[in-house]
């Protein structure tokens, strides 16, 4: 993992990232060149820079949809259908809008159609037969990291588990390394237990560790060899606890084993004059974007909604928003008019009967979200940020689960990580799920981050996930 403003960006995912886009720029100046040919050989070198500027376009825009796509998650499976499926996405989506770009902009307006047909060509082509080759060339070298994990109870058993889940392609668990009052249990974990009797550091040299974990939630009292560890860090093994180890691994803060010191003593919660400027900047032009592309989406959804169940059409609530003031969120009505006539506020169900027709639809798809862009103009909140909830159930969260008001230290935002990342929140369970990702973003927001997750959003709305 490498830290990029704040965020936690996998070197897989960088390393695929900067590969295709050198692909995809190969492929579209190869196309210029076909295109250029000539008897005789025409040098693609004397027209390089006519070609650059379409390339560049071709690989900028196909990069954005993959992206947008799925392509480059954390916990994808890696497979080359799994890309070319996507790559094919992007190509659908992409090649009108690209065609017309061309005709505009490029010197490449008057053989538009060839380039494109020729650089998608070559693209599937290289993703096909150079892109995993090339990179499964180098993969245990760069990115795989070997992983020794200190403790051998329910918390390494834990880690272990995550590991398995999310880690694969990025680390390879070696094994488990007791602390000095646990008692092995060999059978019950999924890699080796160690030989507790050699020192740690020659445990480490021996396996070529390059991270240890140590999952050791009680640590007075000697529990843990303190010296051999640091005389591990001392040599660049990192060491992580459990809390940091989740945070670079999974996105998320894991409320189960963060304790308020490490937040205090820890990076992040950069909320700085100059980030509340640049962020505000970039939610007024997303807002503004976003409003124009979509008008006639709202205008047709107010229509639908009115001669399905008449009015009204817009709906508001009062949510919680930054620093804990109300404010009145924006939503297309998509509940019946009587759906809480007692007056008291329920968790949204799967297969809601009070959700009507036309709502169901505007739920699934998230186009019952848009008028926020309103609230977001308003300045109540932000285009990325923990999602507002209702007073009632921001009393309830706030007594049951531990540092849950930590997220009204940011504006509420139309989406955010726990979005992205996990399923409609419907319980408490749920609740304290979802905030451990958005401790993540309140803890490491940035702007690099913000546009990961408008990227992701796409994906999330495109495939339907997570909505009720």
């Amino acid at each position: 993992m490498i830290r990029v403003f704040d965020h936690y960006v996998p070197i897989r995912t960088l390393l695929e990232v900067g590969t295709d886009f050198l692909l995809m720029l190969l492929a579209a100046m190869s196309a210029s060149a076909i295109i250029a040919f000539r008897p005789g050989l025409v040098s693609l070198g004397a027209n390089w820079l006519q070609s650059l500027m379409p390339g560049l376009l071709f690989a900028a825009a196909n990069l954005l949809l993959l992206s947008a796509f799925g392509a480059y998650q954390r916990d994808r499976t890696g497979s080359l259908r799994f890309l070319l499926v996507r790559a094919l996405l992007a190509f659908l989506v992409g090649a009108v809008p690209l065609f017309l770009a061309l005709v505009v902009f490029s010197a490449t307006r008057h053989g538009a159609l060839q380039f494109l047909g020729y650089a998608y060509l070559n693209l599937f082509l290289a993703l096909a037969l150079i892109r995993r080759p090339l990179l499964g060339i180098y993969a245990g070298r760069l990115w795989v990291h070997n992983v020794l994990i200190v403790g051998c109870g329910s918390d390494a058993a834990s880690v272990a588990e995550d590991l398995r889940d999310r880690g694969v392609g990025s680390y390879h668990l070696v094994g488990f390394y007791p602390s000095n009052q646990e008692e092995p249990r060999a059978s019950a974990l999924p890699a080796p237990l160690l030989d507790a009797s050699r020192s740690l550091p020659a445990v480490v040299e021996q396996h070529g560790i390059n991270e240890i974990v140590v999952a050791v939630r009680e640590q007075r009292g000697g529990v843990l060899p303190l010296r051999q560890l640091l005389d591990c860090r001392i040599v660049g093994v990192r060491v992580h606890s459990m809390a940091t180890f989740s945070e670079r691994l999974k996105g998320e803060v894991p409320l189960s084993s963060v304790k308020a010191s490490w937040l205090i003593y820890g990076n992040g919660f950069a909320q700085g004059w100059w980030r509340t400027i640049i962020k505000r900047g970039f939610d007024i032009a997303v807002s503004l974007v976003l409003l124009l592309a979509t008008w006639w989406i709202m205008a047709l959804t107010a229509l639908a909604i009115l001669l399905e169940d008449g009015g009204p059409v817009l709906f508001r609530q009062e949510r919680v928003g930054h620093f804990g003031r109300s404010f009145q969120v924006l939503k297309f009505r998509s509940m019946r008019t009587d759906a809480e006539r007692d007056g008291i506020a329920r968790w949204a169900q799967a297969n809601d009967t009070r959700i009507t027709r036309v709502g169901r639809f505007i739920r699934k798809t998230r186009i019952d979200e848009l008028p926020q862009l309103l609230n977001v103009l308003r300045g109540e909140m932000s285009m990325v940020g923990p999602r507002p909830e209702r007073p009632s159930f921001v009393e309830e969260l706030t007594e049951q689960i531990p540092f849950y008001a930590v997220r009204h230290s940011v504006k509420p935002g139309l989406t955010g990580w726990a979005q992205v990342r996990f399923s409609y929140g419907a319980s408490l369970a749920d609740a304290r799920r979802k905030l451990q990702f958005d401790l993540y973003y309140v803890k490491n927001n940035s702007l690099l981050l913000d546009l990961q997750i408008i990227l992701e959003t796409v994906r999330v709305v495109l495939f339907g996930e997570g909505a009720r």
